[in-house]
């Protein structure tokens, strides 16, 4: 007799298993503890075989019929029920294994970037791509698929967020495609597609006559001094802010005026080597009287086991007057760049002295970071010359330019 809901809600548990039979080889398995589990009897190469189709009443007797029904379809095409569950199971193990999340978690843990940009990689990944595409096999997403996901971010305003989505997903593919995981990167089709963001350059002063104002308005800076003097050191070293604001002690050879700057803090993994004027030198003299006793030239406020915070230059500028739109800490690296090629210094110096060169060519190798040292020495301490002139308000001129090698 054929099972009904009611009959099932109202068989009583007994001291063994119970088989309550609904015909077709599928059966109710009541438990001693109560416990109702569908089960499917049928024959497959001659053996008696048993495949479980869920527990009552989470699968109900219909549920539980449609489920008999199409494992014997199954059977009549010649397929083992079981054991297309048990690859339909293995196909979404790998499918969860190489989805574009699992794929990307893979790609973020092997890349070599500084905590920043690290930070930002996955922010990128889990505010954009993973609420879409984060369960989505890599190898079956589309251009179509990533450029709706990318378009929903566009639609809200944040073009520069879409773009570097766009960007980095490209990255997950790529390093998919080395894995042997996908085949394509559907972020090549994509070229174009997108409204391109309004490019945002760093604020930074540039004119001579206003440089000049503001290495004034530095030296009057009134506010905690070792902030004053991260502000002079600034515009003599150029560095990048994160690179400045957490400088350690023991990176410095004040006799040799060289500041050896490891790779693992530099953004592109790379050593740099930062050649020191006689002015940056006298500045950090005076500064380790006030910190060298401790790890960091420009520690925190709150503690001496942290370096200030990264708004600290630019609340200090802020202070001295000069807006977000006007000048910023990392508008000191624009400044040198625009002067030093505007006065005739040769551009591969310049370019390596703002440690831009490529991570692959020079990664933690001070023999790579000391390329063109001695002409980046000179063109240091002229740089820190000039800023002096422009400090006393004097004629502006322009750099003489480095001797030809």
């Amino acid at each position: 007799m054929a099972l009904s809901d009611i009959s099932i809600r109202n068989a009583k548990a007994s001291g063994r298993p119970q088989k309550l039979f609904d015909g077709g080889g599928l059966y109710l398995l009541l438990q001693p503890s109560g416990a109702r589990w569908w089960r499917l009897k049928y024959r497959f190469a001659g053996k008696e075989k048993l495949l479980s189709l869920g527990i009552y009443p989470d699968v109900s007797l219909k549920q539980a019929r449609a489920n008999r029904d199409e494992a014997r379809r199954l059977l009549a095409d010649g397929i083992d029920p079981s054991a297309k569950r048990q690859a339909d199971e293995a196909a979404l193990r790998l499918s969860a294994a190489n989805s574009f999340k699992a794929v990307a978690e893979q790609w973020l843990a092997r890349q070599e970037v500084a905590d920043v940009t690290a930070s930002k990689n996955r922010w990128l990944l889990e505010s954009f791509l993973y609420p879409d595409l984060g369960s989505r096999p890599i190898n079956e997403i589309t251009p179509r698929e990533l450029l709706t996901v990318l378009r929903k971010v566009e639609k809200t305003g944040k073009l520069e967020s879409a773009s570097r989505a766009k960007n980095k997903a490209g990255q997950v593919f790529r390093f998919a495609i080395v894995e042997g995981i996908a085949e394509s990167d559907p972020t090549f089709a994509l070229r174009g597609a997108l409204k391109a963001p309004t490019v945002k350059h760093h604020a930074a002063i540039t004119d001579p006559k206003k440089m000049g104002e503001l290495l004034r308005a530095i030296d009057g800076f009134s506010g905690q001094p070792s902030t004053a003097y991260a502000l002079k050191l600034a515009p003599l070293v150029f560095v990048r802010p994160g690179e400045l604001r957490k400088a350690v002690w023991t990176e410095f050879d004040l006799s040799a005026a060289l500041w050896r700057i490891p790779g693992e803090r530099m953004k592109m993994k790379a050593a740099h080597l930062v050649p020191l004027s006689k002015q940056a030198v006298t500045i950090l003299r005076d500064l380790h009287a006030l910190t060298g006793r401790g790890r960091y030239l420009f520690p925190s406020i709150r503690s001496s086991q942290r370096p200030m915070s990264e708004n600290t230059v630019n609340a200090a500028l802020r202070r001295l007057g000069y807006s977000n739109a006007e000048m910023t800490g990392h508008g000191f690296r624009s400044m040198a760049a625009t002067r030093l090629n505007e006065m005739g210094w040769r551009a591969d110096a310049i370019e390596r002295q703002l440690a831009h060169a490529e991570s692959n060519k020079v990664r933690d190798a001070y023999t790579s970071a000391a390329q063109y040292l001695d002409e980046r020495k000179k063109m240091m301490q002229a740089w820190s010359d000039y800023l002096d002139k422009l400090r006393r308000g004097a004629s502006v001129i322009a750099l003489e330019r480095r001797a030809t090698a």
